[in-house]
């Protein structure tokens, strides 16, 4: 059994019922089981069954367009079988 962890501690600050809706999203695309904690979405799956990085990369990056954050937020590489919701820096001119 394999499992991917999501960071979600920057995400949970803006907007607490999107951690959820996150949860939700993934468990209708994903075969596998979402554990929704505090900071973190926990994607587990069966032996053979697993989605690669990228597959997961592109439905995280439809979750953030699906709920229109795709402009506060970005996805990026946590490390092995992780990855963190990040958000975006402004710059100001």
């Amino acid at each position: 059994m394999s499992s991917t962890v999501v960071d979600v501690s920057e995400l949970q600050s803006f907007d607490s019922e999107s951690v959820k809706a996150l949860g939700n999203f993934l468990e209708k695309r994903l075969d596998g089981t979402v554990t929704v904690a505090k900071k973190e979405v926990t994607l587990n799956f069966e032996d053979g069954k697993e989605a690669s990085r990228s597959c997961l990369r592109v439905l995280l990056r439809k979750f953030l367009h699906k709920e229109d954050l795709k402009e506060d937020f970005r996805v990026i590489s946590g490390g092995e079988n992780s990855f963190v919701l990040k958000e975006r820096k402004e710059y100001a001119e």
